[in-house]
């Protein structure tokens, strides 16, 4: 591969990892996966090439820690979200509460029947 070459999987790849940055900034999930093959598919290029210089890919290597940082937040966000929203079921199944010696009691809400509103 040629200098020009290696500039160009380094410039696409490069873009690719801003617009990774910019899809996770705004929380558009949908476009990270669909950047993400295209990443893979530049990153083999690279390292199927003999380097003559490690500074171009040091500069690359910023982004991408910077990027997996950010998806690492993301990450947690989901997490957060998903312990949230267990929590939320479970108050509307069942209500911890504690006896006398301070033991916690679950006692399951289950609904035996329809309560019917009218006005």
């Amino acid at each position: 591969m040629t200098n020009e070459e290696f500039k160009d999987v380094i410039d696409a790849l490069d873009d690719v990892l801003e617009s990774e940055r910019a899809a996770l900034l705004e929380g558009n999930l949908d476009e990270v996966g669909r950047l993400l093959e295209r990443k893979e598919a530049l990153i083999d290029e690279l390292s199927q090439l003999e380097l003559a210089s490690r500074e171009p890919l040091e500069n690359l290597n910023s982004k991408v820690q910077r990027n997996q940082a950010l998806l690492d937040q993301a990450l947690e966000g989901i997490r957060t979200v998903a312990r949230r929203l267990a929590a939320m079921r479970r108050v509307r199944s069942s209500l911890d509460t504690y006896d006398e010696k301070g033991e916690r009691r679950t006692i399951d809400v289950t609904p035996e029947g329809v309560v019917e509103k009218r006005a």
